[in-house]
């Protein structure tokens, strides 16, 4: 049985495929990332995007899937992804890619594109307990992504922008709908779009301190998926959580927290491959 292996780690979302390609060794326990790839579905056919995403980082690591590739995870909608080992529950996938950004982490914060789940996680990154918010999308990335293209910003720069604010208006609306109601009023009013875009950062930033305290969150926390990589988004948590004051929390971000479902789900996958091979080998011993 090999010690080292390639894994790759599918997570399809709602706008987005995300892809990375992994090396695990067992005996030493050091996975690493080898690679990643991120495509945006927009009106394509989201397996397709899937296929375009594995080629790409086959090619660049010149890797052939048949004779290199011990096992290839799904997360999200994984039935977009037709050639697959196995699948992982996004949560699940999501609580590992966590751990593996911040191996002292106790609590993950998963902010994707239609919830946020706060999630108990042990060393291990397996699961122990769990809040999340409603399907409401005003609490979701997808929210802000809808706000962004009405304000005329790309994805890239609400970040950035949310800490030029210096007096924001935090919407009233609890649903997507008025939100967005409130924010075309806010636009009315004149209001700058740094202070709009730090609002909704508030907002949603108070949903997620909300989730930590009624989950009794263990510190440190990392913050994962698409929204853990919005500066504006992390620094609202943070002030948030200080207002709060019922509980010191230390947050933790990471430049690729954006992977962490695909990363995750390539990490269970090396786990499941050396798994099912020591049964293999003792059936046959």
């Amino acid at each position: 049985m090999k010690n080292t292996i390639y894994t790759m780690g599918v997570d399809v979302g709602g706008s987005y495929v995300k892809a990375v390609l992994m090396q695990y060794n067992q005996a030493t326990g050091d996975h690493k990332l080898v690679d990643k790839q991120t495509e945006k579905i927009r009106k394509r056919n989201p397996k397709d995007v899937v296929v375009d995403a594995v080629d790409m980082i086959l090619k660049r690591n010149n890797l052939n899937y048949e004779n290199d590739i011990a096992y290839l995870a799904s997360t999200g909608e994984g039935e977009m992804v037709e050639k697959k080992t196995g699948h992982f529950y996004s949560m699940t996938s999501h609580a590992r890619g966590g751990i593996y950004f911040a191996p002292n982490a106790k609590t993950v914060v998963d902010m994707g594109g239609l919830y946020v789940r706060a999630i108990k996680v042990d060393e291990r990154g397996k699961v122990i307990d769990y809040k999340m918010t409603g399907q409401c999308a005003s609490g979701s990335g997808q929210f802000i992504e809808n706000i962004s293209r009405y304000l005329g910003l790309a994805i890239e720069e609400v970040g950035d922008i949310s800490l030029k604010a210096d007096n924001p208006e935090v919407p009233s609306g609890i649903c997507a709908v008025l939100a967005e109601t409130d924010v075309i009023n806010l636009v009315s009013k004149g209001l700058s779009t740094p202070n709009i875009v730090k609002g909704i950062n508030i907002s949603i930033a108070q949903r997620v301190v909300k989730l930590l305290g009624s989950l009794n969150a263990e510190t440190p926390i990392v913050l994962v998926g698409g929204m853990g990589m919005n500066v504006g988004m992390i620094q609202a948590i943070e002030e948030q959580a200080m207002e709060n004051k019922k509980k010191a929390f230390d947050f933790i971000s990471h430049p690729d927290a954006i992977y962490s479902g695909a990363i995750g789900a390539a990490l269970w996958g090396g786990f499941r491959y050396y798994k099912l091979k020591e049964k293999e080998a003792a059936v046959v011993a």
